[in-house]
């Protein structure tokens, strides 16, 4: 069993307090870190690195846990960039553009869909995330919805059902609920770990509560965990929704009533932002400090979807996070690692505590402050210890 010394740290994140300073990170400075199975096994002083079977000389540069990606869409076809360009010029989105992109999906091959998928989790990857949720929800009809399910299992354990993502055009609403409560789902339960639902009443493609707790209700009965699209387009129940039933996660959060946010902070459901999406639709961009000042726990992510926010980049993010959310470099990171871990429920990455995933990222910088400082300046990238 070969061992790697990860060496020339001028300054290791680790998001473990005891670990090193800083309330949230845990840094430790001129550090050094050894994997073994892919596994961490030491954490330290450079000066007290034991010896290890190989050695990596990151010449320093600083180190932090790998990105954790809640929240993404990833297996589909086709383009809107003629969407975005309407936005940018005043249209303003309703959902019912996913339609386009069920359309072009459907017709794609599964090779055509597979190499799509690769590239984007190798450009993720490239740009340091370790870490990524995949969900269905172009497909929308049985076959479909499994078929991409299956995709995305070739490449991350974190699959979400997504067949809630919006009723088809010309089917009855009910009906839908029905199928994917159904047969859909009995289907797609072998192939997820989660399931989603995109409720969300003020959109006439999406699922208002009852239908939404319809969906949760027989995800969980089938064994999948929980998690909730809500709040994306005006005040709505999805948020609450999403505690009361005890979700891992209640994803966009941009419009959030006071009793939200208390129902946030007496539960363990996380608010994963994603603040790409008011980018990239120019809306209003969700109160995060108001979430992190009431003690609920903030993930970040980036939503990579082809309608509403085409970037698969973290250090995006985390620069949005910084200017628009106003987190601190600090918070902003910690959310889109750990943070991000607890919307999957996840212990083993997020942080590179002894034990943890070896899932490390390196930054062509002195500081993990760079994220933010050099917005755009692709600084960031998964380490390999192989």
């Amino acid at each position: 069993m070969s061992s790697v010394l990860v060496d020339g740290i001028a300054e290791l994140v680790t998001n473990d307090p005891a670990l090193g300073d800083g309330s949230l990170l845990g840094v430790l400075d001129d550090a050094a870190l050894v994997a073994e199975a892919e596994r961490v096994v030491w954490v330290g002083p450079r000066s007290a690195a034991p010896a290890a079977d190989r050695r990596i000389d990151v010449a320093g540069r600083a180190v932090i846990p790998a990105f954790v990606d809640s929240h993404s869409h990833l297996v589909f076809a086709g383009d809107r960039a003629d969407e975005f360009t309407a936005r940018m010029a005043g249209t303003s989105y309703d959902g019912g553009g996913i339609a386009r992109t069920v359309a072009a999906t459907r017709t794609a091959r599964d090779d055509e869909l597979r190499a799509l998928l690769s590239t984007r989790v190798a450009e993720m990857r490239a740009q340091g995330t370790g870490t990524v949720e995949v969900k269905s929800g172009y497909g929308l009809t049985v076959d479909d919805e499994a078929r991409l399910l299956r995709l995305a299992g070739e490449v991350t354990d974190e699959t979400t059902f997504l067949g809630a993502h919006v009723v088809p055009p010309g089917v009855d609403a009910g009906e839908y609920v029905e199928l994917v409560t159904g047969p859909m789902l009995t289907t797609c339960a072998p192939h997820a770990r989660w399931v989603d639902v995109f409720c969300e009443p003020a959109s006439p493609h999406a699922f208002d509560a009852d239908q939404a707790r319809t969906v949760l209700a027989a995800g969980r009965a089938a064994g999948l965990g929980l998690r909730v699209h809500g709040n994306q387009l005006a005040p709505g129940p999805g948020v609450r929704l999403a505690v009361e039933l005890g979700a891992a996660s209640v994803d966009h959060c941009t419009h959030l009533s006071a009793a939200d946010v208390d129902a946030l902070a007496g539960g363990d459901t996380v608010a994963t932002l994603l603040p790409g999406v008011e980018f990239a639709t120019r809306s209003p961009y969700p109160d995060a400090r108001r979430l992190i000042d009431a003690g609920v726990t903030v993930a970040l992510a980036t939503d990579c979807n082809p309608g509403t926010c085409y970037t698969s980049s973290m250090p995006f993010v985390i620069a949005l996070a910084v200017r628009e959310l106003r987190l601190t470099a600090e918070q902003a990171l910690w959310s889109a690692t750990a943070g991000g871990a607890a919307a999957l429920r996840r212990t083993d990455v997020g942080q590179l505590g002894v034990g943890a995933a070896a899932r490390l990222t390196v930054l062509d910088a002195p500081s993990h402050r760079h994220l933010a400082y050099r917005a755009g300046v692709p600084i960031a990238r998964c380490l390999p210890l192989d």
